[in-house]
This record gives C-alpha cells, structure tokens and sequence, in this order.
C-alpha cells in the first residue's frame, strides 16, 4: 500500500461520529392526544391536536382541536417511524401491551 493510500485510511479511521448538542433554549411543550398524518411523494405531515369532546352529542360529531402540524421529508419519516417502533417496544416490555381500539397489531 502506498503511503498515500496508508494516510487517507488513517484519517477515515480517525473520524469520529460527530457530538450533537440538543439546543432546547427555543422548544416549546404541547399536549395531544390524537394524530393523524398524510402524505405527498415530497413529504409527510402530521397533525397533532386534543379531542374537546366531553359529553358526545346527539349528532356524534367529535371535536378536533389541531394545535401543531409537523412536516417531515420521507426519510426523516422513516427514522422517527423507527425511532417511536423502538421506543414503543420498550415501553410494552415494561408496562405491558398497548391495545389500539380497532386496529390490527401489525
């Protein structure tokens, strides 16, 4: 190997995964619990908000009230599907298993 070759293959090695510092000086705290989402072929969106019905109606109508909307590219979609699959997982294994109304477990 020449001593070219023998340097460029040091310095990959000596890279490092760089450190992330999570800056929460501007974060701001919000409370939902319901989501839904959508999609486009450019990007994923979902839609956070708080269920303000009490007492149900006559009518049945459930109220919505969005709060947040947060707009993902497909594969930062990808990794934070990941990430809540893990997170989740972890989650039953101490607490048990959730069970979502009217879903398959899959």
């Amino acid at each position: 190997m020449s001593e070219e070759n023998t340097a460029r293959k040091e310095n990959t090695t000596k890279l490092k995964t760089p450190k992330v510092h999570w800056d929460d000086s501007a974060m701001k705290t919000c409370y939902a619990n319901v989501v839904n989402a959508s999609s486009t072929r450019e990007e994923v969106t979902l839609f956070f908000g708080t269920n303000q019905t009490w007492n149900l109606k006559e009518d049945g109508e459930v109220v919505i009230k969005l709060s947040d909307r947060v707009i993902l590219n497909p594969l930062a979609a990808k990794r934070l599907w990941k990430l809540l699959g893990g997170v989740l997982s972890e989650y039953e294994t101490r607490h048990g298993s959730l069970d979502i109304k009217g879903t398959s477990k899959n």
